[in-house]
């Protein structure tokens, strides 16, 4: 989250743009939220499989290629 006085002043700079640009800024905030929310759901699905996969990746065939 940002910090209340520099939200301030960044609802300032978008208050002063024309109308259109302010739907620009708005698309992109959408945007950029949309793209976080993405990789929060990636990154919570590797963390929610690694222990499945610790028991493919960690075996004592592939031991061999761990100091590769």
């Amino acid at each position: 989250m940002i910090a209340m006085p520099k939200a301030q002043a960044l609802m300032a700079k978008i208050q002063a743009l024309p109308s259109g640009r302010i739907a620009e800024v708005e698309a992109f905030v959408d945007f950029i939220a949309s793209r976080e929310q993405d990789r929060s759901l990636a990154r919570a699905a590797a963390a929610t499989s690694a222990p499945a996969f610790a028991a493919v990746w960690n075996n004592p065939e592939d031991d061999a290629y761990d100091a590769l």
